[in-house]
């Protein structure tokens, strides 16, 4: 995410509504051509790899160039797809290295208890006792698991591991995350 310029934000250059949800969410990248008939291998960022395919159409890009998918296959941990329009290796080359995205509107809904990252940013965060701890300002994508930064009022910055262990409830209607604050050694 890229923030804001020097403090002025420009709603209508931010890719979000007004409403605060976001028009397009990430998932996946695209890294380098595959052989020379227009295919590019894709890591796919997604909770759901089966969502990506032939038909669905992708926004690439920081301009959100719309490409409609024309192929997918799986190779390894990732996707092998070709584009429609694009059919040889020198074109599908100007989408390397890129995030592809949906538009939010298309995305399918979570399982119960999961939640986009656009859902929870913003939460006031408290303990278990109900003290305020601030407000969930970010989410750190680890690999392992996903660690929430709470920004309190005053004082440093708080980690909270993303998982059954620390988080105990979310309420995005309430607009409160209930978190249990882990004992650093």
């Amino acid at each position: 995410m890229t923030p804001a310029p020097s403090g002025k934000h420009d709603q209508q250059n931010s890719g979000s509504p007004r409403s605060g949800e976001p028009v397009y969410l990430t998932i996946g990248k695209l890294r380098r051509t595959h052989g020379v008939k227009g295919e590019i291998l894709m890591d796919v960022l997604a909770d759901d790899p089966e969502m990506v395919k032939p038909g669905l159409t992708l926004f690439v890009g920081t301009k959100h160039k719309e490409a409609k998918l024309a192929a997918v296959r799986a190779a390894n941990k990732s996707l092998i797809v070709r584009f429609e329009g694009h059919s040889d290796c020198d074109q599908a080359a100007v989408f390397r290295n890129q995030f592809v995205a949906i538009k939010t509107s298309d995305a399918q809904p979570l399982n119960t208890g999961r939640y986009y990252h656009h859902e929870v940013i913003g939460l006031k965060a408290v303990d278990e006792n109900g003290n305020e701890l601030g407000v969930l300002a970010d989410i750190i994508s680890t690999g392992a698991n996903d660690v929430y930064v709470i920004k309190p009022v005053e004082g440093e910055e708080i980690l909270v591991p993303a998982v059954k262990e620390f988080v105990i409830k979310i309420d995005p209607g309430s607009r409160l995350i209930v978190v249990r604050l882990p004992e650093w050694e």
